[in-house]
């Protein structure tokens, strides 16, 4: 069976619709897999289920087959199905989630999975690289076919290169994609190269003495102008590496919730809190150089994630997508579409002029992460939800951004707002000032501003989140005296 096998991983369209092309997909699948005589491929009137859940290691009959498969979609990269009956003559086109049938120029670089991918993906997002040539993403032009104004007054067919941080992430994703010398057609590239030595460091517990002479030795092996595009040093192969993260920041707080030290108070100078009074860290570590703190905070900056959406450019087209999203028959498709959204864009029209500028929403619970069994412990982490992109992908993992993270083991409770300080800050300087940005959709830097639209908890949740007390007579915000509970 041949032609285009997109429709596998495209259960739903852009703006969120049930895909009928999936439907028929997953039809023809079932019949060539059925029709099969061999034993090996269909027995009994059952075939291995390629599922997300299943990843061909469950036999199934044909209707809990098609059940799996419109619930969990198919399992990852299955194009070529050699475990129903496919035979594999010649190489053939195996599209990636999210690619459409015009970019088969890019065949032969699908068609190589490379566990650097992945590590970029977890950075950047899935769509990085359904771009038609992701070697050449930083010099790819861009036909502007009408849009909407630049907020700052400006030309839309201004185009602009990366700068700064920027302009080294793209370096690094070039990195990627460049070979490891020139000839090289084994899929090799620099940054593949560069990450197995430092694995091999850790595997075999190497020094860093011994690295670097592995490293000088391997260097002498490639011509100089190969030898100038590769790092000298273990420094200077984790300072290629490190552009990879978005790293995070760690505050101390007081072990009773009370106090975080933030800023000014950063300094180990300070060794109790100005609340309760409760040392800050462990005694038998107060005069060691590096003390360890009771308790402690993990801050995911929101600022960087953002401006991630924006220079993958498929990302970035989706994040204006919103747009466009009202249709005639007033049917809700996406939050755009709204009361409370187009009440928000009449009420900062200085806001909704610029529609790059993100809304966000806010999400927190506690949970046990050891178990019912175990000693109690509530750890509570902080989700941020970017809501300018379809509705198809605002709620999916990877758009999902992972903030706070508060440490148990009790629950913060009403001084959960002295945890959230740093995202506040951070939020408040998108809403007041923004932060430039680089949109690699259109090729030009902006100014991007953020809002928190809403915040998604349960009860309980609520109360820590917004200062109300649930308890009492008063204890709904919308019912008020008028409530029939007493």
């Amino acid at each position: 069976m041949e032609g285009d096998r997109s429709w596998m991983y495209c259960r739903r369209d852009e703006m969120g619709y049930w895909n009928n092309q999936f439907d028929v997909g997953v039809d023809n699948f079932l019949d060539f897999a059925f029709s099969q005589t061999n034993s090996r491929f269909c027995a009994k009137n059952m075939i291995r289920c390629p599922c997300t859940k299943c990843w061909n290691r469950e036999w199934h009959h044909r209707p809990k087959v098609r059940a799996h498969l419109i619930t969990n979609g198919f399992m990852d990269g299955y194009f070529i199905w050699n475990k129903h009956g496919e035979i594999i003559s010649r190489k053939r086109h195996c599209p990636q989630v999210g690619e459409s049938s015009s970019a088969a120029a890019s065949m032969n670089n699908i068609l190589s999975v490379d566990q650097l991918r992945d590590m970029l993906h977890d950075v950047m997002g899935p769509n990085f690289f359904n771009n038609e040539n992701s070697a050449t993403v930083v010099e790819d032009a861009v036909q502007f076919g009408g849009g909407f104004e630049d907020a700052s007054g400006g030309d839309e067919s201004i185009f602009e290169e990366p700068r700064g941080d920027v302009k080294e992430f793209f370096d690094l994703l070039q990195a990627a994609e460049t070979p490891l010398f020139d000839g090289c057609d084994d899929g090799v590239t620099i940054l593949k190269w560069v990450c197995e030595l430092v694995n091999a460091k850790t595997l075999f517990n190497m020094s860093v003495t011994n690295w670097d002479y592995v490293i000088k030795r391997s260097l002498m092996e490639f011509k100089k102008n190969d030898r100038e595009k590769l790092p000298k040093d273990y420094y200077s192969a984790k300072k290629m590496l490190r552009r990879l993260g978005l790293g995070y920041k760690k505050y101390d707080i007081c072990v009773n919730n009370c106090f975080l030290y933030y800023e000014e108070f950063e300094s180990q100078c300070y060794l109790e809190c100005p609340v309760c009074g409760e040392p800050r860290f462990k005694q038998s570590d107060v005069h060691s150089a590096k003390p360890i703190a009771r308790k402690s905070l993990w801050y995911l900056p929101i600022i960087p994630r953002l401006q991630r959406l924006y220079m993958s450019r498929k990302t970035a087209e989706h994040m204006i997508r919103h747009l466009n999203c009202c249709n005639e028959n007033e049917k809700i498709v996406h939050l755009a579409c709204g009361d409370a959204w187009k009440h928000f864009d009449r009420t900062h029209p200085d806001f909704a002029n610029e529609p790059r500028n993100v809304k966000l929403g806010l999400c927190t619970d506690g949970f046990t992460p050891f178990g019912q069994s175990a000693s109690p412990y509530s750890c509570w982490p902080v989700f941020v939800s970017v809501y300018n992109l379809p509705p198809a992908m605002c709620m999916k993992e990877e758009y999902v951004f992972l903030s706070l993270i508060i440490q148990g083991p009790q629950s913060p409770g009403k001084n959960i707002d002295v945890m959230l300080r740093p995202l506040i800050d951070d939020l408040k300087k998108l809403w007041y000032s923004g932060v430039q940005t680089y949109d690699s959709f259109r090729h030009q830097y902006f100014l991007m501003r953020a809002a928190l639209m809403w915040t998604i908890s349960d009860f309980p949740g609520y109360a820590m989140l917004s200062g109300w007390s649930t308890h009492g007579r008063l204890a709904c915000p919308y019912c008020m005296e008028n409530s029939k509970a007493f």
